[in-house]
């Protein structure tokens, strides 16, 4: 059976492929059930600080987590990607949770879930192998200096009612509102840091989240003592059941089914999806982006190979079906992926387990949840958007790199910070193939092998002939034939003949002397295969064609 061109095999689940490839049995389980405890572990704090700073009450990324990371493990095409809510949208969902609400944030969730079905059946998948590194370090870190730059607010504790949308007003407004800062805040913000930094030198298996939280718990426990106000999660947020019942904090109930719709009253207007369409596109272009990135990672440390397009389709199903349970959108995360694999997980039993862990700290531990103060969340993204700036990287690129790839960088990491992250990585894919070009035209080159005689010149081109180099090699080539009535042309090194190629070449042939005649030997297949498609034959004493140099030369001695 085939749906659009995908095998059944494709495009089913990737437990059952894991359990294909390997017998599936207890002993795997216990290491799924290990590594998913792991992973979900290090998934409840990350999954409540991520929706708060999309703008949206910390309960809507533990729906994340649960309902979109159990849909994509068991739809997806890798076998170890752990999925949910993740840094790289907090720069995306945050305006859109501003503009629109919740019910417009769940809506593009929706879309972006569809255009990553449609990616994936058009077999987009192996695109993201033409995005340059340069590219994506550049938007990676501008995600981080921006996401780095929304927890000041938390960390410190500051009085700022409404934050800015543009990243100067941003910084104007922290800075306008930094004499606020709570230093009660700062000190629980500051442990929890610290421990967080802290703790992978103690060389112990668990994940330092949990005990940087409750470090920062213990901190403001005691600053209670002495009638300190520390603001948590239970403090901000508030919650209205289906039986109207109101709370605080977290509801301890289980993610309910309800529309997108529904949550407020959403204007169906033209102009409200039209403005939506293009941000859940820009959502879905992340979402490949990072989750690929991500598979290709993992591959790389599990010597494995993921199916690039059904991961598409599993994380577009994800992002789908998730909002219609309040989920938010969620995307393969890499710190939780290689946590999976490195806590010894061996089938996508482990993502899936790492939902129900998450789905059980919703059920039992809501209460406990509400309590965790808002700095100590600002700290945990700080550690984040560290780790998401990838700065050892950033600076082996600024050492080593070529100066076309430190610009590149640099503008993507700027219009992504200053502007957003679409406009970045269009420019800079742009600016990057337009350099690419321009190295690969410099290879294009004329190199004159030897004079049989003084009426014949025996040139050699080294290097594909199209757009960007045609014109230049003919007219060089042009400038070398005065005084010669045979010219021999070695194509063995010509691997490409695009159509400004051939357009130069037939210009070059029409403009020939009458007394001047072309030889071309050694063709490649592709140049070969384009000459014949244009209908290019032999012109007597015009244009001839050999197989070998040594023919061309013994016609014209």
């Amino acid at each position: 059976m085939k749906l659009y061109g995908f095998t059944r095999t494709k495009i089913c689940c990737a437990f059952i492929s894991a359990c294909i490839t390997t017998p599936y049995n207890l002993s795997r389980f216990f290491k799924d059930l290990i590594a998913g405890i792991t992973v979900g572990i290090i998934a409840i704090p990350l999954a409540m600080a991520l929706a708060i700073a999309s703008g949206v009450p910390p309960q809507h990324g533990l729906y994340t987590a649960i309902i979109a990371g159990f849909v994509i493990a068991l739809t997806g095409g890798s076998r170890f990607s752990v999925s949910g809510p993740t840094a790289a949208f907090v720069v995306i969902l945050y305006p859109v949770s501003l503009q629109f609400g919740l019910s417009g944030l769940l809506i593009a969730t929706l879309l972006s879930g569809i255009f990553l079905i449609l990616m994936g059946i058009i077999r987009l998948g192996r695109l993201i192998e033409y995005i340059p590194l340069p590219v994506v370090l550049g938007f990676t870190s501008g995600i981080a200096i921006t996401i780095a730059t929304m927890q000041i607010k938390d960390f410190f504790g500051l009085t700022l009612e409404h934050m800015p949308e543009s990243y100067i007003n941003k910084v104007i407004a922290l800075a306008t509102t930094f004499p606020t800062i709570n230093m009660a805040d700062t000190i629980v913000g500051l442990v929890t840091l610290i421990v967080l930094i802290v703790w992978p030198k103690v060389r112990v298996r668990i994940s330092g989240h949990l005990p940087a939280l409750i470090a920062g718990i213990v901190v403001m426990l005691i600053f209670n003592q002495f009638d300190y106000h520390i603001e948590t999660i239970g403090s901000r947020f508030t919650y209205t059941l289906s039986d109207n019942t109101v709370g605080h904090g977290i509801p301890s109930v289980l993610p309910e089914f309800i529309l997108p719709w529904q949550y407020a009253d959403f204007n169906w207007e033209w102009s409200t999806l039209s403005a939506l369409l293009p941000i859940s596109l820009t959502m879905a272009m992340l979402c490949a982006i990072e989750s690929l990135l991500c598979a290709v990672v993992l591959d790389e440390m599990t010597y494995t190979k993921h199916h690039s397009n059904s991961e598409l389709i599993g994380q577009g199903l994800g992002n789908i079906i998730a909002p219609f349970f309040g989920g938010i959108s969620a995307t393969a995360a890499i710190a939780r992926s290689a946590a999976n694999v490195k806590a010894g997980a061996t089938s996508p039993v482990a993502a899936i387990l790492h939902s129900l862990i998450v789905l059980l700290a919703l059920i039992c531990f809501a209460p406990i949840l509400s309590f965790i103060p808002l700095s100590a969340m600002a700290a945990l993204l700080l550690i984040v958007a560290w780790n998401m700036s990838a700065f050892q990287r950033v600076m082996y690129i600024i050492k080593c790199a070529p100066k076309d790839d430190i610009i590149i960088m640099l503008i993507c990491m700027s219009l992504t910070v200053l502007f957003d992250m679409v406009i970045a990585i269009t420019l800079g894919i742009v600016l990057a193939s337009i350099l690419f070009m321009r190295r690969i035209a410099r290879m294009t080159r004329l190199v004159e092998l030897n004079k049989t005689n003084n009426k014949t010149l025996v040139l050699r081109i080294n290097g594909p002939l199209f757009f960007a180099a045609a014109e230049r090699t003919f007219l060089e080539l042009y400038q070398k034939i005065n005084g010669y009535h045979h010219i021999i042309l070695q194509w063995d090194a010509v691997p490409i003949l695009d159509a400004g190629g051939l357009n130069a070449l037939i210009r070059f042939i029409d403009e020939l002397p009458e007394q001047v005649d072309l030889s071309i030997c050694e063709l490649q297949f592709q140049p070969l295969k384009t000459l014949a498609r244009a209908k290019i034959a032999p012109i007597p004493n015009k244009l001839m064609f050999f197989s070998t140099l040594d023919e061309a030369l013994k016609d014209k001695s």
